[in-house]
């Protein structure tokens, strides 16, 4: 089918402020960097070795697998690669007079630390080799490029009924449902090795045992009425609907019931109930090792037959997914402009490339 109490969840990675998909190319030229200690500058401002350090371990440390150094260097360098992107967006910010003021910060801080006792929250801050103060920064640097998104992006962004027509008289025959359809929801965490997430906080379970623990996590905190997009955002590892809050579309009975598991749990549902946790099974082997877990959302069934234009529910598909495509190619195109506009060093990767890679 699939086609702690974790801080994890809450620790706002730099890759969740990052919405922009283009590399970013060292300058020309193997100019010494002004001091070991620092890494890359953007438009002349520092990006220090300490704070590279820091935030790799906040996004690598705890990997159950200790990296060969030439992985230990391409790690590094896409979490420098995360800096900079995230540097010329707080200055572009910071330009527009965007910046979160500290009653934003501290108010996200006081949602976080709700469902922990003190000691709880600063043992998980412990672990991730973070202050408080780090922490601060980090949910200032999330809600700074929330502002500007909202302000350059979101504000942009108009879809007209004559589109969402359109798009429908395009791609009518997406809406005749020649068999029973499941409107369904998901949050997928994988034993995949760590790499990049596409949650909202670029988190990512690195083994079977950090996976379960995560997915009963999500699950505890549906059944205490967290709203199961928002969870998704958050926990859910699936790139393909993590973005939409777990939204994986109308899926039709027959594939469905190729998961005989996942079928039997998602036809007993009600519209807005939830699964239990679900394993995911690879199998692509013999021995159909456990490759994941997931929670259901059954959202509608619906029966066979055409969708027509004026139902809502199509209205609101396609609104959706024009905004979604809309929005990512404002961003990708935003970036490029801010990108041409910066001046970048990468001293780091220079030193990579000056070192033929040994």
């Amino acid at each position: 089918m699939h086609v702690k109490s974790t801080f994890r969840a809450h620790f706002p990675s730099l890759a969740l402020i990052l919405f922009g998909s283009a590399l970013l190319s060292a300058a020309a030229g193997c100019h010494r960097p002004p001091s070991a200690d620092v890494v890359a500058t953007v438009n002349g401002k520092e990006i220090l070795r300490a704070d590279l350090d820091r935030y790799y371990q906040a996004n690598f440390g705890d990997s159950p697998q200790k990296p060969s150094p030439v992985e230990a260097d391409i790690r590094r360098l896409q979490v420098l690669h995360q800096m900079i992107e995230d540097e010329i967006l707080q200055q572009r910010a910071a330009k527009m007079n965007l910046a979160a003021t500290d009653e934003d910060v501290n108010a996200r801080i006081t949602e976080i630390k709700a469902p922990y006792t003190q000691e709880e929250f600063d043992n998980q801050l412990k672990q991730r080799n973070l202050t408080l103060d780090d922490f601060k920064r980090l949910i200032r640097h999330q809600l700074t490029t929330t502002k500007l998104i909202n302000k350059e992006i979101e504000s942009k962004i108009d879809i007209t009924d004559a589109q969402i027509r359109d798009y429908y008289m395009a791609h009518k025959t997406e809406f005749d449902f020649v068999e029973p359809q499941y409107h369904i929801a998901q949050i997928v965490v994988t034993t995949a090795p760590p790499h990049q997430a596409a949650n909202l906080q670029s988190n990512k379970a690195s083994g079977e045992v950090e996976a379960k623990k995560k997915i009963d996590e999500a699950h505890n905190r549906l059944q205490s009425g967290d709203d199961f997009g928002s969870v998704a955002a958050n926990y859910s590892e699936d790139p393909n609907t993590a973005s939409s809050g777990g939204d994986m579309g109308f899926v039709p009975e027959s594939q469905l019931r190729s998961d005989t598991e996942v079928y039997d749990a998602i036809d007993k549902l009600r519209p807005d109930q939830i699964t239990d946790v679900l394993p995911i099974y690879d199998t692509s082997g013999p021995n159909h090792k456990i490759a994941g877990y997931a929670i259901y959302k059954l959202i509608s069934r619906e029966p066979a037959g055409q969708r027509e234009l004026n139902d809502p529910r199509v209205q609101q598909s396609i609104h959706q997914l024009l905004h979604d495509s809309q929005k990512q190619l404002l961003q990708n195109a935003y970036y490029e402009v801010l990108q041409d506009d910066a001046k970048v060093r990468n001293y780091l990767a220079e030193q990579i490339w000056k070192q033929g890679g040994q």
